[in-house]
């Protein structure tokens, strides 16, 4: 399936100002059962921990019909470094936090930069149920139904200026409530970045939950980003900030070990880890390995973003 990017939004279907502000209040009373949620309030069932149904989420893009991974894979089975190192410590270490209330800064060569709230980020945007598969660089991959929309429909309301190239996003700085931050793994906070055209890219998403249901904090919680034909680690979670800027950011990981971990981090099987190969993987909840695909299966959505490119010097 080829989805071919959208045009660029005229001036005349941006939301006017005060009809948005509007649509805020709107938003907030017809919707106070999962703003509740995400304002930290504690709805029966949930705990912080990704339990509360998200309502009037709608079927989007299909990229897959391979089986789901379950649940219980998905939330135990996680790389996210601010609560542990082990794949079991984020959904143990991660209990306590409260992502609420959340804040995230847009800032940079941009028109309409601010501080803006959870609810207000999301209450243009209609939440969408994707299936993608995640790769992760070491070798293990997941097949995960999120719930979240587009970047691009984000990026389009806030107007980039015209030398904005590439968006820089980084991840909530705080070792009280991410103990994983008191270790110097990585130089935090983390930061990673896209190119503009990216980012712009109809399968590039903010998430917001999955399965149907609030974003577990070892997930990402509150909000995340996925980049289904890019390593794991390029879909960085707990998003604090999203600037927009002329020059490549440093991603950190790209900082930490730049033989390792390249700028770009798309899913190349010929190109392999310093420590071991990318040509297999194995997908959780199976024994024998699978052959990798050239971006994680997307090729044939997103190859012509790296048209020309070394895809082994750019890796």
């Amino acid at each position: 399936m080829i989805i071919k990017p959208a045009p660029d939004i005229p001036p005349s279907e941006i939301t006017d100002e005060r009809l948005y502000l509007r649509r805020r209040e709107f938003i907030r009373a017809a919707a106070v059962p999962a703003l509740a949620a995400f304002a930290g309030v504690t709805l029966p069932g949930w705990s912080g921990a990704g339990q509360a149904d998200l309502p009037n989420v709608r079927k989007g893009v299909v990229t897959t019909d391979e089986a789901l991974t379950p649940w219980q894979d998905v939330t135990t089975y996680n790389n996210f470094y601010e609560f542990g190192t082990d794949k079991s410590d984020p959904s143990r270490n991660s209990r306590d936090f409260r992502p609420a209330p959340w804040t995230v800064k847009i800032d940079g060569l941009v028109d309409k930069p601010g501080d803006y709230h959870l609810e207000d980020l999301l209450a243009p945007h209609p939440l969408e149920e994707r299936i993608y598969r995640l790769r992760c660089v070491e070798a293990w991959s997941m097949v995960i139904p999120w719930v979240g929309f587009p970047l691009k429909d984000l990026i389009s309301r806030v107007r980039p200026q015209g030398g904005a190239a590439f968006v820089e996003f980084t991840t909530l700085l705080d070792p009280r409530r991410m103990p994983g931050q008191r270790v110097k793994v990585l130089d935090w906070p983390y930061v990673e970045g896209l190119r503009l055209d990216e980012a712009m890219h109809p399968l590039t998403i903010l998430a917001v939950g999955l399965y149907g249901k609030v974003l577990p904090n070892q997930n990402g919680a509150p909000i995340r980003l996925v980049v289904p034909w890019k390593y794991g680690f390029k879909s960085i979670k707990s998003i604090v900030r999203i600037r927009f800027v002329s020059s490549q950011p440093v991603s950190s990981w790209q900082a930490s070990a730049p033989r390792e971990y390249g700028f770009y981090s798309n899913v190349n099987p010929d190109v392999d880890h310093p420590r071991w190969s990318q040509a297999r993987e194995r997908r959780i909840g199976e024994f024998f390995k699978r052959k990798t695909l050239m971006f994680n299966g997307y090729a044939d959505q997103v190859a012509g973003l790296y048209a020309g490119m070394d895809l082994r010097r750019n890796y």
